[in-house]
């Protein structure tokens, strides 16, 4: 599987742009259809970029390989994970925002949004860049190496909408909360939203999403 970003364009001249991260043993395919779901105007000026995670072993998957933006080695009594693939996941990000910005693009105009494994990265990746994002959408996900990355810190606060499902077994609620807390010690602006869903997403999050884009990035 090829791991170039998939790119959908703005229907006119780009202003704004989301870069998107699937979750687990997903693909870059995954969230096309949420946005079309969106409904956004016909001359919206957003790009959407979908990277694809490399194919790799998980180790908690028995071994079988599987598109991840980093291995997870155990679960129990916390997640434990491949740290130097998780870096390298962050650095692709922090790349392509980088992509962005000499294509003309204002890191003001850009939002980070990610789905489970993919949310862990964005959310590191908009604290390490230390740039004035537009925001970072944190769905379902978690904040592993939030919390030393936080530290660290020295750029501006960060605007984020955490979305989670109450029933996700996956990834218990209560760990988004965590990176949630952590995040709002730390002074960002964070808006938390729980829905009667398990690890996926549901319509009404993605009418939520609409409004919070159309907040972030002056959109109708």
């Amino acid at each position: 599987m090829s791991t170039e970003p998939l790119i959908i364009e703005s229907p006119g001249t780009a202003d704004a742009c989301v870069i998107w991260l699937h979750g687990l043993g997903a693909d870059r395919y995954d969230f096309v259809p949420v946005v079309r779901a969106l409904e956004l105007s016909a001359d919206h000026g957003v790009r959407f970029i979908f990277p694809q995670a490399p194919t790799r072993p998980v180790t908690i998957n028995g071994g079988f390989p599987m598109p991840s933006w980093f291995d997870i080695l155990a679960i129990s009594p916390q997640r434990v994970m491949n740290e130097e693939q998780l870096d390298e996941s962050v650095a692709m990000v922090r790349g392509l925002v980088e992509q962005q910005m000499a294509e003309g693009i204002q890191p003001e105009r850009i939002v980070l949004a990610g789905f489970s494994q993919g949310g862990a990265i964005v959310m590191r990746a908009a604290i390490d860049s230390e740039l004035p994002l537009a925001g970072v959408m944190s769905l379902s996900t978690y904040g592993p190496t939030l919390e030393r990355a936080l530290a660290a810190h020295q750029g501006p606060k960060l605007d984020v909408f955490f979305a989670h499902g109450d029933y996700d077994d996956i990834l218990q609620p209560a760990l988004g909360r965590h990176a949630q807390d952590l995040l709002q010690a730390a002074g960002h602006h964070t808006r938390w939203h729980a829905y009667p869903m398990a690890h996926e997403v549901c319509p009404q999050e993605i009418a939520d999403i609409r409004s919070w884009l159309a907040d972030r990035l002056g959109l109708r």
